[in-house]
């Protein structure tokens, strides 16, 4: 007896980073950070449809593994990332992820896709579309500070949605800043290397903090920061690992996604826990008011929450029709009795002779 051949119901679609690299390609880099924060504002505006949750992390003295689980009441998503900084000595990704949709309906899972480079997109729309509400009328300039490997998808996702052309550039490692630079030669912005994050920030009117080791410093110190400025903190968040000087919270208005969350691995984990902060969706949807004058500094603590990868995953799941960049993954058994999952194993059995 021959095992029963899997049904439509079994398969799931697979997107590989192979799939992804090619789908980025084919929508092109800059659309799809614009398409993915479009989708990311959006899920902003229906912020109180979701499930909300800090993520569920499990920690060690090398990094950091999380769950980050959502819904929306009819679909439910989910993604699993790391976060070890030791890795890069080691020639391995800092951050890896993967994720899944299901139909809430059903729980029957209907995507399922690598996400460490859909990460690093879904971060960098996420800062775009704080950005467009928070930073400076007519901004132009950003400085980067920690040029690794989410900082080319940063600049040009700020490129395209808050129309940035300039660049000034540090990390503690040269050769990161040269990578950039490298990467982004022709793309349409200027890029002017910096010898300090102090140098750097001369001129901007925003502020990207990018760092990634596990560990409270002072990327930013207080007297670099003017006012007038609009600050993205985004580098790789847990408890213990900031970026920022304190006194840089106190003159600042700050902006987080998710308070349970950003008060526990964010920079405010410095502050009292009674520290005011403003949640990003009311001032999306009017609720709260972001940038008030010129000379206010704001500030976006910006951790990732599981409902900006919810949109980066709705996002991908739209595009794939008709592409045929995903493989279909026999994923689910689909016995022809739904009580007999036993027998549909039994009927799996080797004929004899042929091979185990």
């Amino acid at each position: 007896m021959s095992a029963p051949a899997p049904s439509e119901l079994a398969f799931v679609p697979f997107v590989s980073v192979d799939n992804m690299m090619k789908l980025v390609h084919r929508i092109g880099i800059e659309t799809m950070l614009s398409g993915i924060a479009d989708y990311v504002e959006e899920d902003f505006r229906r912020w109180e449809l979701f499930d909300k949750t800090p993520r569920v992390a499990s920690h060690s003295k090398e990094g950091v593994i999380e769950l980050m689980p959502t819904s929306d009441g009819e679909t439910y998503g989910f993604k699993y990332v790391n976060g070890h900084p030791k890795n890069t000595k080691e020639g391995l990704q800092t951050v890896t992820a993967f994720g899944l949709l299901a139909d809430v309906y059903t729980g029957y899972p209907v995507l399922v896709t690598e996400m460490t480079v859909l990460t690093a997109l879904r971060t960098a729309a996420t800062s775009a579309v704080v950005a467009k509400y928070l930073s400076p009328k007519g901004a132009h300039t950003m400085a980067m500070i920690g040029n690794g490997a989410q900082s080319e998808f940063q600049a040009l996702a700020m490129k395209e949605i808050c129309g940035i052309n300039t660049l000034r550039l540090y990390d503690v490692d040269p050769k990161a800043t040269e990578k950039l630079m490298r990467n982004l030669e022709g793309r349409g912005l200027t890029l002017q290397a910096c010898k300090s994050a102090e140098e750097a920030a001369l001129g901007a009117q925003i502020i990207t903090t990018c760092t990634a080791d596990k560990q409270n410093a002072t990327v930013l110190s207080d007297n670099m920061v003017g006012t007038g400025v609009h600050i993205n903190a985004i580098g790789g968040d847990c408890p213990g690992k900031t970026e920022l000087a304190s006194g840089i919270l106190t003159r600042s208005d700050v902006f987080v996604e998710y308070p349970p969350q950003t008060r526990i691995e964010g920079e405010i984990q410095q502050m009292p826990e009674d520290f005011p902060v403003t949640e990003i969706w009311k001032v999306i949807t009017g609720q709260a008011e972001g940038r008030k004058d010129e000379r206010q500094i704001t500030l976006f603590d910006g951790v990732g929450f599981a409902t900006e990868d919810f949109s980066a995953l709705r996002y991908v799941r739209d595009q794939l029709k008709g592409t045929g960049l995903y493989h279909d993954l026999d994923m689910l058994a689909d016995p022809d009795d739904p009580r007999d999952l036993f027998g549909m194993v039994m009927r799996a059995e080797p004929e004899s002779g042929d091979a185990a």
